[in-house]
Order: C-alpha cells, then structure tokens, then sequence
C-alpha cells in the first residue's frame, strides 16, 4: 500500500498501483527476488515488452488501462482509438493549456506530473532512496566533478507510475547540455523495490545533463530507467535556449523517475512538501504547478 499526499484535497490517498500483485511477489519472495535478478531487470526483459507496446497488437491494451486507472483523456488532443499502439498512449502529449504553467520568474515548478519527495543540505554521499537506503552523487551519474557543485544543495525526486503523463519538462529558461548516457539494469522504481533493493537509482539504465538556469543556477537532470521502460527519449535541443514549460523528453512504458539536484542557496521548497517528505510520505504534484521559490 503507497500512501501520498494530496496537495489540491488537503488529503491523504492510496495509489492505485498498475502490477500490483507482481510487483509485491518479484520484491517480497525469494522465488520472486530469483527471477527478478536473472530475468527480470535484464535490458532484454524490458526491450522485449517496448518492442511489444511499439506493436499494434498492443493496442487492446489501451482502453482497459484508462478504465481500470480512471485516467482522463480530456487532457489529451487524440482518442484513445486512434493510437497507433501502447506506447503512443503512453506518451501522449498534452492539450495546450492543459497544465498552468507558472511564468514568474521567482517561481520553481515541477517538472513533471508524479509523486514528489524532496531533500534539502544533502549530503553528496549520503542522499536517501527510502527511508534505510542511500546512495552517493558521484556514483549516480558516474562524474565526481559536476556531483561536487551540488553539495549542501538540494535534491528533488520525482516518482512517475505507470498512469501519469509521461513527458517531463524544463522548470525555468536557460540552456542545456547535451545528456549523458549511463548503462544499467530495470529494476522498479515503485517503493516496494525502493525499500527491498539498495541503490536502485545507481543500479538502472539512466541519462543525466546540466541545465544552465537563469533563475535557480546550474540544475542537474537525471532521468532513470524502470522495468519495461522502453527508451528514455530527449527531445530539447542541446545548446539552444529554452522557455520554462518547453519539453526537455519523455519515458516510453513504465513507471520512471525524474530527479533534480541544484545548488547550495538557490531554492527553498514548500514547507508543505518538505513537510511530507520528513514523515515518510510523497506529495503528488502536476507539471507546472508551484513546489519552491528562488532564494
């Protein structure tokens, strides 16, 4: 049971997990861990069932998914009947307008629509996965360097599940650096594996580039693979000058994570997320919405 926050509701809620059961049993059982290690977070598991969503038989896929996850499609241009397969519904674009998008400068918006946790002063070595679990910087994007500048600073995670849009954002104007590819396994992002396999952030299939914001300083970018994401696609152009709200990429199938890092004395976030955060629970946000301010 994933329990999270519910900024619009004042209320706490339960995520209705897609897997569920399976995921319970690959993370829980020894027989599950078993195949979960020779199988299961192997590229081909993942490139294989990508190569299945890429096909059109995929596609009787797409309506009981939006029924049993409620998804609403008045967010979205296309009908559900029109998608080519299930990696085209699930990387879907928005509606223009469909996400306020904060201009004020002052303002840090989320990056992505998803389940947030957020860390302040972290320490480089030491930066929490789940409660129990750490793992460094340097080991992360496998650069000691570029992990250096963001001591002290602040961490931002974001928790993509299989029903969120899938696309993530830039949180403000500036220019990027062309991305870094980092090989690795497809381990679940979920919490139910956060909490049974250390350093799972450093273990997947990952991509990281610096953002050069004209707000909030140097922000690090790292996008994390899952079990069945397909690809992991960047869509920005690297040295040209973006708009905040401009698309930086998106996941093709499966849950997957987007998390920042950015410099000492650069953002406070909201006191109700961190909030959140130091009691264990995620707060569920949307691209675009408010989550800090510039210092």
């Amino acid at each position: 049971m994933i329990k999270y926050f519910d900024r619009k509701t004042k209320k706490y809620s339960i995520e209705q997990v897609a897997g569920d059961i399976y995921l319970k049993w690959i993370y829980s059982s020894p027989l599950g861990m078993k195949f979960l290690e020779i199988i299961v977070k192997k590229k081909i598991f993942s490139k294989l069932y990508g190569l299945f969503c890429n096909t059109k038989y995929s596609k009787k896929k797409i309506q009981p998914f939006i029924r049993n996850f409620n998804i609403s499609m008045d967010e979205y241009d296309i009908n559900y009947n029109d998608f080519k397969c299930f990696n085209d519904f699930f990387s879907r674009p928005l509606k223009k307008n469909a996400r306020h998008i904060n201009i004020d400068k002052g303002i840090l918006i989320s990056p992505a629509d998803g389940k947030l946790m957020a860390y302040d002063h972290i320490d480089l070595d030491k930066i929490v996965q789940i409660k129990g679990f750490t793992y460094s910087l340097s080991d992360l994007i496998n650069n000691s360097i570029d992990s250096m500048k963001f001591k002290n600073g602040t961490c931002l995670i974001f928790r993509l599940c299989p029903t969120d849009y899938h696309r993530f954002h830039f949180v403000d104007w500036g220019i990027c650096e062309p991305f870094n590819k980092i090989k690795g396994d497809y381990y679940s992002v979920n919490p139910i594996s956060l909490e049974n396999i250390s350093n799972v952030f450093c273990r997947n299939k990952r991509e990281w580039s610096i953002f050069h914001s004209y707000s909030f300083g140097d922000i690090l970018y790292v996008e994390i693979g899952a079990t069945c994401v397909g690809s992991i696609i960047q869509t920005y152009c690297p040295g040209k000058n973006v708009s905040k709200g401009d698309e930086k990429g998106y996941f093709k199938f499966g849950g997957s994570t987007v998390i920042l890092f950015f410099e000492e004395n650069k953002i406070t976030v909201d006191k109700d997320i961190i909030f959140q955060t130091k009691n264990g629970f995620e707060t569920k946000v949307l691209m675009g919405e408010k989550i800090g301010n510039k210092i």
